[in-house]
Formats: C-alpha cells, sequence, structure tokens
C-alpha cells in the first residue's frame, strides 16, 4: 500500500510539478528552464536619483499587481515645488523565457510637473527580449523608461539618468 501512495506521488509530481517546465535540448547537454513568473503584488519603498537623494513615501508612492496575465500599474510623485506626476496602467501580458509581451488595454497619465496634463494610451503592443541571470529577471519594460529586474520578492526599475525605485512584493 506504501508503494502505491509513493509511486502516486511520484506520478502527480511529474505531472503537475514539471507543467511550469520546459526541456532545451542540445547537442552538448540538455537544459530544464522553469518559465519565469512574475505574478504578485510589489509596494513602492523609495527611489533613489541620480545626485544619491533617496526620496520616499507620501513624495512617492505606488503599487503594482501582476497576476498570471495581467498588469495593474500606479504610481504618483510630487516634486519640491509640489507638482504631481501620476499614471495608471491596464495591461495584458505574456512572459516566456524569451520575451515579454505587454498589450496596454488603458493607461492615462497626469503631468503638473512639465505641463502637459492629461495623455491617453490605448490598445498598443510591445514584444522586448527577457534576459535571466541566475534567480534574477530583467525586463526593459516596453512603454516605460526603466529596466525592471525581478529577484525573489523584490523589484528594482532603473531609468538610467532618471530614478532607480526599489518595489517589496507583498502577496
Amino acid at each position: 500500500m506504501k508503494s502505491k501512495a509513493l509511486l502516486l506521488a511520484a506520478i502527480l509530481f511529474a505531472v503537475f510539478g514539471l507543467y511550469s517546465f520546459r526541456f532545451i535540448h542540445n547537442p552538448e547537454r540538455t537544459i530544464l528552464l522553469k518559465t519565469p513568473s512574475i505574478e504578485g503584488t510589489y509596494k513602492f519603498m523609495s527611489r533613489k536619483l541620480p545626485d544619491g537623494t533617496t526620496v520616499k513615501p507620501p513624495m512617492v508612492m505606488g503599487i503594482q499587481t501582476f497576476t498570471k496575465d495581467v498588469r495593474n500599474f500606479n504610481i504618483m510623485w510630487t516634486d519640491s515645488s509640489g507638482k504631481h506626476y501620476s499614471i495608471s496602467i491596464y495591461s495584458t501580458y505574456k512572459l516566456t523565457d524569451k520575451d515579454y509581451t505587454e498589450t496596454i488595454h488603458f493607461a492615462i497619465s497626469n503631468d503638473e510637473q512639465s505641463g502637459k496634463g492629461l495623455t491617453y494610451l490605448t490598445n498598443q503592443t510591445k514584444t522586448v527580449p527577457v534576459k535571466m541571470l541566475g534567480d534574477k529577471l530583467e525586463i526593459k519594460l516596453p512603454f516605460d523608461p526603466p529596466t525592471a529586474t525581478f529577484d525573489g520578492s523584490t523589484m528594482t526599475a532603473t531609468a538610467k539618468g532618471m530614478f532607480t525605485d526599489y518595489w517589496e512584493k507583498i502577496k
């Protein structure tokens, strides 16, 4: 009876445990790749500016959630004169070990800082390559200046010459 239970457990692991893995064969070796996942809700923690200044809430606040295929992103910051910039994005995405495809269904930004006011973006799709660096996943976000690096329960968004944002996964 115990051997049947072990056999059943091994079969279930083989069927479900390897579901998110993919084999790549090359003549020298066979590589087992895990389909990357960025699922979770990430809370903005701090921003480092090029001059070394660190800015924290409430001067910059944000939250973003990645489900299996939906991204919901919201961030707002205030400059030293009290003017705001905010952006909200609803998009769908597909992530593989090779690329990230995002379709923005709608995005709205309010830029008091430059005086542009409200702008909208709808129904646009872009695909970018991803880099797998050990356990880290790097994506140059297709519609945004930053490159996002996911590493365990953190995400770092770096826009060269502009800022580096630090996010923590809260669930």
